[in-house]
């Protein structure tokens, strides 16, 4: 297993990550071909990188990307003024779901937080993906907010 920075080159295969949860029919399925990348990932995608307070990471086994979260480092007040890591976009490819693995990458993230000095780790997920709620709750993750939205655009 291999832990890491995301590269350019893994853009296609964190893409299609990402849309397999947002379709709910395919949310159990491995779904190989790459989404397109648009001018608009390529731009989100250079700012994060840019950006020292955000990482992708993505989780390879077997020369295989088959999980991916972004951390963003929010400075703040509270926490002692410590900074929080804000968790997003945690994906383990559906055929590869129940071994571990998604734990293994909460694991290495936490580890990544705490080493930056963080005083805590923080998610939302959406309210459908209950299995999601499980997963983050056997790992600790207590549900002591609740989240609001505002769409704009």
């Amino acid at each position: 297993m291999i832990f890491r920075t995301a590269t350019r080159q893994d853009l296609p295969a964190v893409l299609v990550l990402l849309a397999q949860d947002e379709d709910p029919a395919a949310a159990d399925t491995w779904i190989p071909a790459p989404e397109p990348v648009s001018e608009a990932h390529e731009r989100a995608f250079a700012a994060i990188t840019a950006d020292p307070r955000n990482e992708m990471l993505v989780l390879e086994v077997d020369g295989d990307l088959v999980g991916c979260l972004q951390l963003t480092y929010v400075p703040g007040l509270g926490q002692g003024g410590r900074e929080r890591a804000l968790v997003e976009a945690v994906r383990i490819r559906a055929d590869r779901r129940g071994g571990g693995l998604g734990a293994h990458l909460m694991e290495r993230a936490a580890d990544r937080a705490r080493e930056r000095g963080c005083g805590l780790m923080q998610l939302t997920s959406n309210k459908r993906r209950t299995a999601a709620h499980r997963f983050y709750e056997r790992l600790g993750y207590a549900r002591s907010h609740e989240g609001f939205k505002l769409p704009l655009a």
